[in-house]
């Protein structure tokens, strides 16, 4: 059994509690967290750190030159250089509603990736 002891602080909700994840692989034991998702959290980054991913794309013919778009669901940290990638070649055509689907797959994630912000044609 492989000892582990790492100090986190947690994203799962406003309080940002500093959380100690120790004991094993096995029998992980979390304290600090005032909430369920502190322990959550603490044990998703043990077995497989998952982040949402929140960056733009490029708008043709809109108002603004870009698009603010995010992860519909969290994604494993692991991809999110996958994922920058593959938005960094994504244009798309104004006009588009906020929820807008831009990309159905995010880097082979099964997460569709979605417009924040509705966009309209230039004037």
């Amino acid at each position: 059994m492989s000892e582990i002891y790492k100090e986190l602080v947690c994203i799962g909700c406003p309080n940002s509690c500093s959380l100690i994840l120790s004991g094993t692989e096995e029998e992980p034991q979390v304290s600090g967290n005032r909430c369920k998702k502190g322990r959550d959290f603490a044990l998703s980054e043990l077995k497989c750190p998952m982040r949402t991913l929140t960056t733009t794309v490029t708008l043709v013919g809109g108002d603004t030159p870009v698009l603010p778009v995010r992860s519909e669901k969290d994604i494993p940290k692991a991809k999110i250089s996958q994922a920058m990638k593959e938005t960094s070649k994504i244009k798309i055509n104004a006009p588009v509603e906020c929820g807008a689907v831009v990309l159905e797959n995010i880097a082979g994630t099964g997460v569709r990736l979605i417009s924040t912000a509705t966009k309209r044609k230039k004037a």
